[in-house]
């Protein structure tokens, strides 16, 4: 049963962390996409299980741009009524595609993430602890993700975040 547990954690943590880390680019500014996610930003969402269940679940995310705007550093909080969750991630960003590595350090997870950003939308490919799928639509005010995973156990996360 611990296992099953443990599994389950890890899953929702490394989606979330995935999540979280994506949820990073405005492509309208194409020369610096993550210049304006500095900051503080808060939200909530959904965990659904392959079970039916679901969990509410509350984050909140710290960004810091580098490299001219081309790199991002992130730290992301995120609890449900299950799981507590911390993310660290690095991406960035180059002629439209986005690319990047995460941990997740509470469950000992890590992975990376792929894709291509234009206009307000970003689609990736996530490989490592949970492979899947993520789009992010953007806007100035607020990023919303829709991650499916391949993963058994977990099946979909959603999350909104807004600036603090």
């Amino acid at each position: 049963m611990q296992t099953g547990c443990f599994t389950r954690r890890s899953m929702v943590a490394a989606a979330v962390g995935l999540a979280a880390s994506t949820l990073l680019v405005d492509a309208a500014e194409a020369a610096s996409p993550f210049t304006t996610l500095n900051g503080t930003w808060s939200g909530s969402g959904r965990i659904e299980f392959e079970n039916g269940k679901s969990e509410r679940l509350r984050c909140t995310a710290y960004y810091t741009s580098s490299n001219g705007g081309n790199g991002l550093g992130l730290a992301i909080r995120c609890a449900s009524a299950s799981n507590k969750i911390e993310v660290r991630g690095r991406l960035d960003y180059r002629n439209g595609r986005v690319s990047g590595v995460w941990e997740e350090r509470t469950f000992n997870a890590s992975g990376t993430a792929t894709g291509q950003a234009s206009d307000n939308r970003v689609s990736l490919r996530l490989a490592g602890s949970i492979p899947g799928s993520m789009n992010v639509n953007v806007s100035k005010t607020r990023q919303s993700v829709a991650i499916n995973t391949q993963a058994s156990g977990l099946r979909a996360i959603r999350i909104g975040l807004s600036r603090r």
